[in-house]
């Protein structure tokens, strides 16, 4: 085989946080240790900079993915046998500098800077991904100083106006997800779009999105976030805490029309109310209701007639993940300026235990991404970003 190209001498060992097992976050153990992987045939080696947390690392640590009985602790696994195995580097949503090049892959590539599609693509369909896995769950991630990819699944993003942390902040995991919900569904211009859990990483993706798509996106979120989320996009902001008289406050905002689709991450005892404010006036309709669900922070269980689904010809999108085709759309976009990062702050990559539990105990002014920036890098790549009180952490 043909030795990679690279910029210089490559390190032999690496620092990385290894998931060890399902459970808490004593499964997360950093090491300084770990070869520093080679990038093989059609593969580049990138430099990690800024990885940016998403649900999916919890609920994957935990083995919160059950199909089948809803205690079962298992892993996102569609494919058939699970793929995540330990130990495992998660992190999804890289972004960084390539610094060596595999066999078949142009040299001038060195150097590049860019943020990497996240999925595992089960072949090479464009518009289709039945079995969809992800580097972080069923290969190694970005919580590490160096990940090798495919190359043409790490795209080159210019804009010298976003820094690194803000290019993760842009990852496909929450940007694909939103997309696909949005296609799925057939969401077009004009049509009023509920976008639930608003101030998540899919939820901020939702809302810029439909309006590239000339929808207008209704938050489902807290009266402190309202600002922000109406600067970012949102038509108005609904208390997600005033669910009693929902389809009355849904009327209030939306001039007594129904909602034409639903962006469900929240599931629970809300399913029922979204489709309520649907359904309440069918005549003045235009389409069939719409519900595409990608995520269940309320709840994994939701009781509903299924009267209600096809009498009233509800269509539910189940999403996971997207296709090549979508990423690259996102990807011509991010490089246009069409979305803008929705980037909360920074932690290193040593400090993964803390970020854990400040996102899962996020206080109310929480709005958009955290990233993980490798300890090596967090001067030029993660100390701008730092919250208040981890500048000096950990």
């Amino acid at each position: 085989m043909v030795a990679p190209v690279e910029t210089h001498p490559l390190p032999d060992r690496q620092a990385a946080m290894v998931l060890t097992g399902h459970g808490g976050l004593d499964k997360l153990v950093y090491r300084e240790d770990l070869p520093v992987p080679r990038p093989g045939p059609g593969e580049v080696l990138v430099r990690v900079t800024a990885t940016a947390k998403n649900n999916t690392d919890r609920k994957a640590r935990e083995g919160l993915y059950p199909t089948k009985d809803r205690d079962e602790v298992a892993s996102f696994q569609m494919g058939g046998s699970p793929t995540l195995t330990f130990p495992r580097i998660q992190g999804a949503d890289v972004a960084g500098r390539v610094v060596a090049v595999g066999e078949g892959v142009d040299a001038g590539r060195l150097g590049e800077r860019g943020l990497l599609d996240f999925n595992l693509y089960p072949d090479a369909r464009r518009d289709l991904n039945l079995t969809p896995d992800y580097y972080g769950h069923g290969a190694d991630g970005g919580f590490a100083e160096y990940i090798a990819v495919p190359a043409d699944q790490f795209h080159a993003v210019g804009r010298p106006d976003l820094a690194d942390a803000e290019l993760a902040a842009l990852g496909m995991c929450s940007y694909q997800t939103a997309y696909h919900m949005l296609t799925a569904a057939g969401v077009g211009a004009g049509e009023r779009v509920l976008v639930t859990g608003a101030s998540g990483g899919v939820g901020t993706a939702l809302i810029q999105l439909c309006r590239i798509l000339g929808a207008i996106p209704y938050a489902l979120s807290t009266p402190d976030k309202a600002e922000d989320l109406r600067a970012l996009g949102a038509e108005a902001v609904l208390d997600r805490s005033r669910m009693d008289d929902f389809t009355e406050a849904v009327k209030a905002v939306t001039g007594g029309a129904p909602l034409d689709a639903v962006m469900d991450l929240v599931g629970g005892a809300f399913t029922d109310r979204f489709i309520d404010a649907m359904i309440f006036d069918m005549a003045a309709r235009n389409s069939y209701p719409r519900l595409s669900i990608a995520g269940a922070s309320g709840g994994n269980v939701s009781e509903i007639l299924w009267t209600r689904i096809y009498l009233y010809q509800v269509q539910v999108f189940g999403v996971s993940h997207g296709t090549r085709e979508e990423a690259e759309q996102l990807i011509d976009w991010i490089r246009d300026g069409a979305l803008k990062p929705v980037l909360h702050g920074a932690f290193r990559l040593s400090d993964l235990h803390r970020a854990e539990r400040y996102f899962v105990e996020r206080g109310s002014r929480f709005l958009g991404k955290i990233v993980i920036v490798p300890d090596a890098q967090w001067e030029t790549h993660g100390a701008p970003f730092a919250l208040p009180g981890q500048e000096d952490a950990p």
